[in-house]
């Protein structure tokens, strides 16, 4: 068997002499020599066959044999290299190693507001039920508002007393198919009724219904954000109901109706995706006291899929009800929202309350990822008026902004690659999504590409802070000699081949909007 090794070291530790050695528990045909190089980092690496009990390298700094502990016609320490396994003793030829200056890059911030995927202001259709989407409509608000969520309220008022048609049916299937041309992503709610007599329907009609709808979510999980609980009581908000415990008066049988109807819920909707519940208590109260935690984030429990929704944020001192004691569920909702959905809507002026401090405030406090562009105007305008708008539209959701990255100058094909970048999230929230993170290869002479995994998680990239990734990649030995810029890639693990799904960072210069990848402004030679 063919063995790698692999050793790494700061270039400030390395004298006229290294030798590494490794135990391990005898032949050792050595290949595959070679080595790079980073600003900071020196990694040799070489291959070998059997288990050798000791493994070698050394490097000769200054090239003078009769200095160091002299191996294979090297002295002590520079740029040659041999390398060694024992026992048997066989040791490589000798390995020349140009350093290389390694491509340091200061990235420059931008201002600019922009779409991003599932996050931001969202256009709010409350009878899509009824009303076709227009594809040129969806588009303009992607293009020319930086807009790429759109609401979604499906209305299932005429099924209450028997299955939904499968007209229908077929049109939502239209809708969401409406949505993935235009590049956009659509946040989902089923209701029945706009009454505050809360003519809703049964639980075990919702269940079927959900049975029913449970194909057309599996179909259309790639453009659906998230899916708002809904389907019980007026507009689906769970207060004004006659099925599952009205105006907040709730027995202990319409609670468990309640879970029931949004375990089915988690049931149907892919386990990708995350649902949404109109008020923190209703969170608590079926299923957890406990916020989602670091270690349980994104795992697909139940805990970890069910986000927020505020659908009067700031309206009045509990947002109309949203919260029952916020000395309890403020601290909770700011946990639990760091890896779960949270969004909705203003409804009403209630100054001061509603005004930019406490808005822009409990946006971060609580994470927001989306926000109602068209609902409540006034408070939207006190919010413009106040100077607060602007900001608030650029950092709903998660705003990636590279700080620093490091690179090497070469590469050799079947080598290694070590990169080092920094990224700070400006806005107030991470993705709640899964998300693709790739290196990527593209040749200067041809426009090949070659793409390179990454192991770190974007979701995992809090708001607030500076994440850096360090990573050895290997370059595949397939990829032609050449120059390549090197450019990051944030795609939909859904929707790979569409750039507008892809995330672009708030950078200058460093956006490609034809392939949806953000360059790293260096370019390196891979022989």
């Amino acid at each position: 068997m063919m063995r790698p090794f692999r050793l790494s070291t700061t270039l400030a530790t390395l004298g006229a002499l290294l030798a590494a050695v490794v135990t391990t528990p005898a032949h050792a045909t050595i290949s595959g020599a070679g080595a790079t190089n980073t600003a900071t980092t020196v990694t040799y690496h070489f291959t070998y066959t059997g288990t050798p009990q000791y493994l070698r390298t050394y490097v000769d700094t200054d090239r003078n044999p009769s200095t160091g502990y002299a191996q294979a016609g090297i002295g002590a320490g520079d740029a040659d290299l041999v390398f060694q396994g024992e026992a048997p003793l066989d040791t490589s030829a000798k390995y020349t190693q140009t350093y290389t200056s390694a491509g340091g890059v200061t990235y420059t911030p931008s201002t600019d507001n922009f779409a991003n995927p599932e996050r931001g202001l969202y256009h709010h259709t409350g009878d899509c039920d009824k009303a076709d989407f227009s594809q040129a409509t969806l588009e303009s608000y992607r293009t020319a508002q930086g807009i790429s969520l759109v609401m979604c309220v499906f209305y299932l008022a005429d099924y209450k007393n028997g299955p939904i048609a499968q007209s229908a049916l077929d049109h939502l299937r239209q809708q969401i198919d409406t949505v993935r041309a235009a590049g956009l992503k659509i946040v989902l709610r089923f209701a029945y009724t706009t009454s505050t007599t809360g003519d809703d329907t049964t639980k075990d009609r919702v269940l079927q219904h959900l049975d029913q709808l449970a194909p057309y979510l599996t179909a259309g999980q790639d453009v659906i954000a998230v899916v708002q609980a809904g389907l019980i009581g007026a507009w689906g908000e769970w207060y004004y109901t006659q099925n599952f415990g009205n105006a907040g008066t709730i027995s202990s049988t319409d609670w468990a109706n309640r879970k029931a109807v949004t375990d089915k819920l988690l049931s149907v909707v892919p386990s990708n995706r995350m649902i949404q519940l109109r008020t923190p208590k209703f969170k608590r109260t079926m299923y957890s006291t406990t916020a989602v935690q670091p270690s349980d984030a994104y795992n697909g429990s139940a805990l970890s899929r069910i986000g927020h929704h505020n659908d009067c944020f700031l309206a009045s001192p509990d947002d109309f009800g949203t919260y029952e004691n916020t000395s309890v569920e403020y601290p909770y909702l700011q946990a639990d929202t760091t890896y779960v959905a949270m969004g909705g809507e203003t409804c009403g002026t209630n100054p001061p309350r509603s005004q930019c401090p406490t808005a822009t405030t409990e946006l971060a406090q609580f994470h927001w990822s989306f926000l109602n562009t068209d609902y409540e105007p006034n408070v939207l305008s006190s919010w413009n008026t106040g100077g607060c708008l602007a900001g608030i539209t650029k950092n709903l959701g998660y705003r990636f902004r590279l700080e620093s990255g490091t690179y090497p100058a070469t590469a050799t094909r079947g080598g290694s690659l070590p990169i080092s970048f920094t990224v700070h999230n400006d806005g107030y929230a991470t993705p709640f999504n899964p998300r693709n993170l790739e290196l990527v290869l593209r040749n200067t002479s041809t426009g090949s590409t070659y793409k390179l995994p990454l192991t770190a998680d974007p979701r995992r990239w809090t708001a607030g802070t500076s994440t850096t990734v360090d990573q050895t990649v290997t370059v595949p030995a397939t990829v032609p000699a050449g120059s390549y810029d090197l450019l990051l890639n944030l795609p939909d693990p859904l929707l790979s081949t569409r750039p507008e799904y892809s995330i672009r960072l708030a950078n200058q210069g460093t956006w490609d909007a034809a392939t949806g990848m953000n360059s790293l402004l260096h370019t390196l030679t891979v022989s």
